[in-house]
């Protein structure tokens, strides 16, 4: 989200820091100037445009809604997918351009683990070019649209940005686009409402989810995200499920254990019952014997 400030001369406040003041007119501000003192300036995120400061504007809640709901379904991707990491928090990247040199800070940058330059734990800036950018558009007036969608669009493209990704919560001016081999953005395909990745294979999301931002349980079972979509979560459940199904398949081995344990208990019944007979038909046997005094006296 980047706005184009006029660089205003600085006064001093108390403190020892400095304050903007609107009604003057900037001189140019070196890059050197620009690293050393605005790019991590207090008070004021700033961008720097060959010379001259921008500032970026605050965000709104529905605009970081969005952002965020990208966001979450990006990380899971990559907990699923290790292929780059992420990062934001006001972390800026140079581009030296044929024309000019700019200092971006992009609402969300990526950096492929095959990029030629490391994103290392501790850089305060990206020393390469990002992957893919994310910008939630700045929309207070035409410069900050122009800014995201003409300038940035074509320096993010000069430099090699694989892929730009503009989010726009009124659905005008959202677009996702790739660097064709030509070095110019086209936008991405979407088939049947759905943007795949190319710099990430096997990253997708429907453009109107963006706008939605439905709840993970509900995108586990969307074939859209299923494959990568809240692991911890579907790991859980798929943990659940087995563990129902070895309760399950002890209970069927219990059952049959019950049926065997049935069966032996009607078998010694029954021999216990062919016992009885046989000892009774014995018995009946020596009575009648004993009666033809063919058995001693007892």
């Amino acid at each position: 989200m980047t706005n184009v400030a006029i660089l205003t001369t600085e006064q001093p406040i108390a403190n020892g820091r400095y304050a903007i003041d609107t009604d003057a007119l900037s001189p140019m501000v070196s890059e050197a100037l620009y690293w050393e003192k605005y790019y991590s300036y207090p008070d004021i995120n700033y961008e720097w445009n060959n010379g001259q400061l921008e500032v970026v504007p605050m965000t709104d809640y529905a605009k970081y809604l969005m952002y965020l709901w990208l966001l979450d379904v990006l990380r899971d991707f990559l907990h699923v997918q290790p292929l780059a990491k992420i990062i934001g928090l006001e972390m800026g990247f140079r581009l030296a351009l044929p024309t000019k040199t700019a200092i971006r800070k992009p609402d969300l940058g990526l950096v492929l683990h095959t990029n030629s330059v490391s994103l290392g734990d501790h850089d305060r800036s990206y020393h390469g070019i990002f992957d893919l950018c994310i910008e939630s558009l700045s929309d207070s007036s035409q410069t900050e649209i122009d800014r995201d969608t003409i300038i940035k669009r074509a320096e993010y493209a000069a430099a090699g940005v694989q892929e730009y990704y503009i989010l726009d919560e009124n659905g005008i001016e959202t677009q996702f686009y790739y660097l064709t081999p030509a070095g110019v953005y086209q936008p991405l395909p979407r088939i049947d409402g759905v943007i795949r990745s190319q710099v990430l294979p096997g990253f997708q999301f429907r453009v109107q989810d963006l706008y939605k931002q439905p709840a993970p349980p509900r995108l586990v079972e969307d074939p859209v995200y299923s494959a990568f979509i809240s692991p911890l979560y579907r790991a859980e459940r798929l943990r659940a499920a087995a563990a129902e199904a070895l309760a399950e398949e002890a209970l069927q081995h219990a059952q049959q254990a019950d049926g065997r344990a049935e069966q032996e208990r009607q078998r010694a019944e029954q021999e216990r019952q062919r016992a009885e007979q046989e000892r009774q038909r014995a018995e009946h046997y020596a009575a009648l014997l004993k009666a033809a005094g063919l058995l001693p006296p007892s």
